[in-house]
């Protein structure tokens, strides 16, 4: 049976909670927002709080991982009986529900981005499960990385485009690519926080090529030894925003001032790590919220004065 669809009002606060999770959980992306017309940043926050949801689900206390690999999929489940007509009082159900509609978004495409949230989602071997996890290499070579970096970042692109509005096909490889260089620039950034929670996501023949062991490279203490492999990490990155300045031009021009801030956002995180000769573990590298405000604002003066 086909539910009827939600008034306005509950639209209108759907969306609403969506903005507020968006606002308090999206740290760099948000700024990005900021510049959207309303309709458009209303359906990129509606698609962040279902990520964000997927993504507390992975890391809830209390559950150990085939409980909460289960939770995972049945929300989604969920989701999929929402899509089909079934009620809700879901707030985020209901506005992606409304923003798939609005912008065509496929349903596969959300499915990929549950899939990649849940490929964090695997044990690490424990000699003490009372012990701190010990880090281990999640993926072999680059391309198994790809795949994992397609799933949690591309695809997030792939997303994002269709509600920024875009003709040509091509922009689809690049909104690929520049989802690779976000999430390639947070696996650098990352990385001492992702080793305390047994993750590692530096290629395992890479470490091996530099001779560097998972455990030298979670604890940081001889970053002379990891410079180079870390340098590797960075070059690579910034060729997969080479595909940034060809993006833009593609997408609609009301959203090309929150693409161009995310992208240098994230461009200037990774100099920062540059800059910094690649200590990524004496503190987080991180850009201040007047940094992020200046950013947004040049770019609002670029395009709208």
């Amino acid at each position: 049976m086909t539910v009827a669809a939600p008034n306005p009002l509950q639209l209108d606060t759907a969306y609403g909670v969506c903005r507020h999770v968006a606002r308090a959980s999206a740290k760099n992306f948000y700024y990005g927002f900021m510049l959207l017309p309303r309709r458009k940043r209303n359906a990129l926050s509606a698609v962040y709080a279902f990520m964000r949801h997927a993504d507390d689900i992975c890391d809830a206390p209390g559950m150990d991982v085939a409980e909460r690999r289960r939770t995972l999929y049945t929300w989604l489940e969920s989701y999929h009986r929402v899509v089909e007509g079934a009620a809700s009082d879901d707030p985020v159900f209901l506005a992606l529900r409304d923003t798939q509609q609005q912008f065509g978004i496929p349903l596969a495409l959300l499915d990929q981005l549950v899939r990649g949230t849940g490929m964090d989602l695997h044990d690490p071997a424990q000699a003490d499960p009372a012990s701190p996890p010990q880090p281990l290499v999640a993926y072999r070579t680059f391309e198994e990385l790809y795949e994992y970096c397609y799933h949690v970042a591309s695809v997030v692109g792939l997303v994002c485009i269709r509600i920024f509005g875009y003709r040509d096909r091509g922009a689809e490889p690049l909104a690929e690519h520049v989802g690779i260089a976000f999430q390639l620039t947070n696996i650098l950034r990352d990385i001492k926080e992702d080793a305390e929670m047994g993750r590692i996501y530096i290629p395992d023949e890479e470490l091996r090529y530099f001779g560097v062991t998972p455990a030298e490279l979670a604890g940081g203490s001889d970053l002379e030894r990891l410079r180079p492999l870390l340098e590797m990490q960075a070059q690579r990155a910034r060729e997969f925003y080479a595909a940034a300045g060809h993006l833009l031009p593609l997408i609609d021009g009301d959203a090309q001032p929150a693409l161009a801030v995310l992208v240098e956002i994230y461009s200037r995180l990774l100099q920062r790590i540059e800059q910094r000769n690649y200590d990524v573990y004496s503190e987080r590298v991180r850009l201040s919220t007047w940094e992020k405000v200046g950013v947004l604002c040049r770019e609002w003066m670029r395009r709208f004065t």
